[in-house]
């Protein structure tokens, strides 16, 4: 086998070596970067144009001949951020030997730009008015004497001229490991790697598969684990390269101590309170991200920075610190939005967060809007407006977390709303009340956690059955568990929320209801990297304990709309009474089921199916029609979440239904 010597010298200790520098197996002093090589919409329109000549210096112009490579502009873009000549072609060099020096400076950067591609037999040369400056060779005086016949008359003309020839495939991928006993740590590499024989040899997938050992030994809970070296041996007659990646392991081990580092003027205890990570317990990459996120909920917080030891401590943990810094105490909001639908709205809201130095948080927020006209009436003109169309909600909510340093949060809220719900065509329901809610929740760890509170209800409902004056005194009892791996776009795991509540009329309620809720969502991805996902929803209520004109309007079920059943309008599917009017259900029934396929890296489609509606009875009988409806969603991955556009129809559309609905959010539709 005849070896490329120069590829396995520099891959072994060079200074130059793509394999040694882009992967981090070495260090590479940072690169400043250079603004003048980005056009973004012409703001340096003369990125490309050198300098004006000039008796004292030379300027010079760069282009590229890649001989009709495949690739030729993604490889042109590769080569112009390894050279140094183009970073550095305003800056005009003041004689022909600088230049020279320069251009001499530039060829091994080039030359590991191709190897980090895989053109390991690439020829690279700098061509002048025919002179050319090749690997290995020194600038001579033919060559400066070419680029001082330029001076004073013209930007000098360089080519940087490039045979790449084929991209070198891999043949062998192997692992050793180092400092470990007993069976290796990673049984098989290439399914950890990706790495199989034929692929192309370029740094990114070396990389990749770099990271990837790293993280499939951290998940072993081996914090300390590293790829010590990578050994590529590319061989120039077969157009191949074998690799073998030195890591090593080291030892299994749990979490030691979690130290509270800084946290502005936030109380440690409460950041601890947050943190479910014990002494002893096995090392994990996916825990450290949970309790980033477990951590990032407490209102106060602004970011969290968790730091790892570099060694474990006396009974073999791996120490854990953990810093945060503090949002800003106050914040001030408003907003306006229209709807085709429900027409305008404003919305205004105060917020504090550290209100009294513990990370307790009081938010303060109005709406005012204009109610919908359930009665088949319509506001044409300016004249037709009147008072009771304007609806509104004024409301509270104050969190103290983390009492005494426990896991146990107190929530207090209130609101007093004035509103209608319903359409024209369907009618609906007016209702003027005010609640108070004071509970506390107890956080079993970052995906678990139960409340218990007590709630006040005081207000009026009016519908076709009739006006109900209320008051409801109730013991709320709730639960969440949630163990999906993102909140916006979950891709695995299952979500479960279930309440119950009691309003005996023994604690002074008017109408004595027993009401329970609860939904179920899971998810699963049919490949490792979720590109495919099988996402499906169950939601479930019931109202016992009165009939159903005694139950204010309020607390009766309704489906239809964005998050239930798509293509309906909101809250438009329960039973009707007199006058084919909306009078609610005392059951629920929704499902939902999607599958989220990503077509490319920011866009995916989404085909799903919903189905549900409400019943009179205290429990689902079926005996009502199920409104059905199918569609298909655009998503637009972004950093923050996907942007989502489904457009929904109904496949049992009642009269007065329309043929499709068109919804816009963030965020997965569950």
């Amino acid at each position: 086998m005849r070896l490329w010597r120069r590829a396995a010298r520099a891959v072994a200790g060079g200074s130059g070596c793509a394999f040694a520098a882009l992967l981090g197996v070495q260090s590479v002093p940072a690169q400043a970067f250079d603004l003048s090589s980005l056009d973004v919409f012409g703001l340096f329109t003369k990125k490309d144009e050198p300098p004006a000549v000039s008796a004292t210096t030379l300027p010079y112009r760069l282009d590229f001949d890649l001989g009709g490579a495949d690739d030729a502009k993604a490889l042109t873009r590769t080569l112009q951020d390894a050279s140094l000549l183009y970073r550095l072609r305003q800056d005009a060099p003041p004689d022909g030997e600088t230049l020279a020096r320069r251009m001499a400076a530039d060829l091994n950067p080039l030359v590991d730009a191709l190897w980090s591609q895989g053109y390991f037999n690439a020829e690279v040369a700098l061509v002048v008015d025919g002179v050319s400056l090749k690997v290995g060779a020194e600038p001579d005086a033919r060559l400066v004497r070419a680029l001082e016949t330029h001076r004073n008359r013209d930007a000098v003309p360089i080519t940087v001229r490039i045979q790449p020839g084929p991209v070198f495939g891999l043949r062998n991928i192997a692992v050793s490991e180092r400092g470990i006993a007993g069976p290796p740590a990673i049984a098989n590499p290439e399914k950890v790697t990706r790495l199989k024989p034929g692929d192309p040899a370029t740094s990114s997938a070396l990389r990749a598969a770099q990271a990837a050992l790293i993280d499939n030994l951290r998940a072993q809970s081996r914090p300390l684990a590293k790829v010590v070296a990578l050994n590529p041996v590319v061989d120039h007659a077969t157009r191949i390269m074998d690799v073998t990646y030195v890591v090593e392991p080291g030892p299994v081990a749990g979490f030691g101590d979690v130290t509270i580092g800084q946290t502005d003027e936030i109380p440690p205890a409460v950041v601890r309170s947050f943190i479910y990570l014990e002494p002893g317990d096995p090392y994990s990459p996916k825990r450290l991200a949970d309790t980033r996120r477990s951590i990032a909920t407490i209102p106060a917080v602004g970011s969290v920075r968790i730091r790892e030891a570099d060694r474990l401590d006396g009974a073999g943990n791996l120490p854990i610190f953990v810093d945060v810094t503090e949002r800003p105490k106050r914040l001030l909001g408003f907003s306006a939005r229209y709807s085709t639908i429900d027409g305008p709205a404003m919305k205004t809201y105060w917020e504090h967060r550290n209100l009294f130095g513990g990370a307790e948080r009081l938010r303060l927020e109005g709406d005012i809007f204009l109610a919908p006209r359930i009665d088949g009436t319509k506001i044409t003109k300016f004249d037709d407006f009147e008072r009771s169309d304007i609806g509104g909600r004024f409301g509270f909510s104050f969190l103290k977390p983390a009492l005494g340093g426990s896991r146990y949060d107190w929530l207090l809220d209130g609101f007093a709303t004035r509103q209608r719900v319903g359409t024209s065509r369907y009618g609906g329901y007016t209702a003027r009340y005010a609640n108070v809610t004071s509970a506390i929740q107890r956080r079993f760890s970052d995906t678990f956690s139960v409340q218990a509170g007590i709630e006040f209800e005081r207000g009026q409902t009016s519908d076709v059955l009739g006006e109900v004056d209320y008051t409801l005194v109730g013991i709320p009892l709730s639960l969440k568990y949630d163990s999906t791996d993102s909140l916006l776009d979950p891709t695995r795991g299952f979500r479960v929320t279930a309440s119950v509540a009691p309003y005996p009329k023994f604690l002074g309620s008017t109408v004595g209801l027993f009401q329970a809720k609860g939904a179920f969502s899971a998810y699963y991805a049919l490949d490792e990297d979720a590109r495919y996902v099988l996402a499906g929803r169950i939601g479930l209520g019931s109202i016992s304990g009165a009939s159903l004109d005694e139950i204010p309007a309020t607390r009766r079920f309704y489906a239809g709309g964005g998050g239930s059943v798509r293509g309906y309008a909101y809250r438009t599917l329960s039973p009707l009474g007199p006058y084919n009017q909306l009078i609610g259900g005392r059951s629920l029934f929704e499902a939902s089921v999607e599958a989220r396929i990503k077509i490319t890296d920011t866009i995916g489609i989404v085909p799903f199916f919903d189905a549900g509606t409400a019943f009179e009875s205290s429990i689902p009988d079926f005996k009502q029609q199920l409104q059905m409806a199918a569609g298909l969603g655009l998503r637009y991955y972004t950093a923050i979440g996907p942007i989502r556009v489904d457009v929904a129809a109904p496949l049992n559309p009642r009269k007065g239904d329309k043929p499709v609905a068109l919804y816009v959010s963030i965020g997965q539709a569950f």
